[in-house]
């Protein structure tokens, strides 16, 4: 084994002190199973608060109860966070191959702890925006270290199943989040949700001194600074256009469509730079490859779609429907245990039938689920939602979980850091997107709706009635007014309508692009065999990581592995 020595971070357990492993160890199982349940702890941290300010976001909008936000203030909550989230990962890979991935994940959860404690306690919306994005720094540091060290430890066909296990905690933090959130915010203030990150940080925190080495790539790369801006600017130029748009009257105004395009040059500027880079933080070629890179799009189409119906979810349930937070939480368990139960069942018939018969029709029925948001109304039968939820969570696990492993077991070990941030970064690009666009359209839709219904209400009550329906209720409330409560509901409604449309064609296209990326193909001259293949589309995807950034090429086998 090469041990590399370097600085790591004070107070690990002397099983492991100033070491570094650059090849991968064997393990005892049981130290591999234990490390595995550590990395599943942290990953939940980051599902549990995602579906817990989800839950929060009805609450944030009230004015007595929450920070009085609007519509374009909690997009900026969730949002804040996804964007920092998606921008940093591939400097975050580049920093756990240079100095340790076990450094760089206890690093990322305590400024996660800390930054919740920040965010409980924030006095107004912008705050919170801050807090949030703060939070997206640490979850950023935290996912492609926990990538990376699922790869370390595990090797061949185990590590495609602990991937698939892992993938499991995605379930299980969107089954307990929203349940936690409502117990607490019926029995504390709103600030309460993000303060319960504190003890899981805590405890994921023992694990990892007691249980994971300090894994680190044999070849360090740049830390890319450059790389790091432009992508920052150019993915937060983009949103605030985007979420702009939902806040005026036309988009021919400077400061919606002069942010999208600023935005979009950066971006491309972003992708030019990497591609002048020898060793890239962020590697676009391997976005070139048909399979890998077809896949993440198609995985960040997915996730545009989840981050859009997700958010229009948690004010129907509240706003419209009039559920308190721990009976939408409750509500909302069949999306949890669907997505719980989907994940391990897609695992298994992609070991039978391979990965594309399985995970490109359960994206075409998730996009199904989310079109049929449009057939919600003020008094749909509850049963009914949720039979909806239990199939829309079902088909998302089936794609996550097996498309995911498939991606990520299709990179060289060297590359794991790197490689896992690619595939986080698509997704969590399509997460701010899919946020600062279905909020858009939900607000725009929203605001020509209600208008007809305003022209008795005084001048400020007006403007405060346009912004959403959650102000328009409180309008409401302070002029005895019941009518115009009833037309606010019924204006979300029909945004809410438009936007599941928008929102399933969106997904249908992700389907699309994934029967195209993993269309079975012949063997191309001068392959290259990686560690481990992946299963996808009646053909094997192996090791297609540049080691350079600028030389390979990616490799397929005609025959099956069973790499899941």
């Amino acid at each position: 084994m090469t041990i590399a020595y370097g600085p790591i971070a004070s107070g690990f357990h002397r099983s492991h002190p100033r070491v570094f492993m650059t090849t991968s160890p064997t393990l005892p199982k049981s130290r591999q199973q234990l490390i595995l349940a550590v990395l599943m702890l942290c990953s939940l941290l980051i599902w549990l608060d995602n579906t817990v300010l989800s839950t929060t976001l009805e609450t944030l909008a009230d004015p007595i109860r929450g920070l009085d936000a609007g519509p374009a203030e909690l997009q900026w909550a969730t949002g804040s966070y996804t964007l920092a989230f998606a921008t940093l990962m591939f400097t975050a890979g580049a920093l756990g191959d240079r100095f340790g991935h076990r450094t760089v994940l206890a690093t990322g959860l305590v400024v996660f702890a800390g930054s919740s404690v920040w965010a409980a306690y924030a006095s107004d919306a912008g705050q919170l925006i801050a807090a949030r994005a703060a939070m997206g720094v640490g979850s950023a540091l935290i996912m492609p270290a926990n990538l990376a060290i699922l790869m370390w430890t595990f090797t061949g066909p185990a590590r495609a199943t602990a991937i698939a296990v892992s993938s499991t905690s995605a379930g299980v933090g969107m089954a307990v989040g929203p349940v936690l959130a409502g117990l607490l915010l019926d029995h504390f203030w709103w600030g309460s949700v993000f303060l319960v990150n504190v003890p899981v940080v805590a405890l994921a925190l023992v694990g990892i001194a007691l249980l994971v080495p300090n894994f680190r790539s044999p070849i360090p790369r740049p830390l890319d600074p450059a790389g790091m801006l432009l992508s920052i600017s150019g993915l937060a130029a983009l949103a605030y256009g985007l979420i702009r748009a939902g806040q005026v009257a036309a988009w021919s105004r400077t400061d919606v469509w002069a942010p999208i395009a600023v935005g979009l040059v950066l971006l491309a500027a972003f992708v030019l730079v990497e591609l002048r880079i020898k060793v890239p933080s962020f590697d676009p070629r391997l976005l070139v490859q048909r399979t890998f890179g077809g896949g993440n799009a198609a995985l960040g189409l997915l996730l545009f779609a989840i981050a859009a119906v997700t958010f229009y979810n948690a004010f129907y349930m509240q706003g419209a429907r009039g559920f308190s937070p721990i009976e939408a939480g409750l509500a909302g368990l069949p999306t949890a245990l669907g997505a719980i139960l989907g994940a391990p069942l897609g695992a298994r018939l992609v070991r039978r039938w391979s990965l594309r018969p399985i995970a490109a029709p359960a994206l075409t029925v998730a996009a199904l689920t989310m079109g049929a948001y449009g057939f919600l109304g003020l008094h749909t039968p509850l049963l009914w939602i949720e039979i909806l939820l239990l199939v829309q969570g079902l088909s998302i696990g089936m794609v996550l979980g097996p498309v995911t492993a498939a991606l990520i077991s299709s990179l060289p070990l060297e590359r794991a850091g790197a490689g896992a941030a690619v595939t986080n970064t698509v997704r969590q690009t399509g997460s701010v997107i899919g946020i600062a666009v279905g909020g858009t359209i939900m607000s725009i839709v929203y605001r020509g709706t209600i208008e007809s219904s305003l022209s008795d209400i005084p001048g400020p009550a007006q403007d405060r009635a346009r912004v959403s329906a959650e102000q328009a209720r409180h309008v409401a409330t302070a002029l005895h007014r019941p009518s115009l409560a009833h037309a606010a509901d019924d204006a979300f409604i029909h945004a809410l309508h438009v936007g599941a449309a928008w929102i399933m064609l969106i997904a249908l296209f992700g389907a699309a692009v994934l029967v195209i990326a993993l269309r079975p193909a012949g063997k191309p001259t001068g392959l290259v065999r990686g560690s481990d293949n992946v299963r996808g589309g009646g053909r094997s995807v192996t090791g297609a990581t540049p080691q350079s950034g600028a030389d390979s090429q990616p490799a397929y086998e005609g025959d099956d592995v069973g790499g899941h």
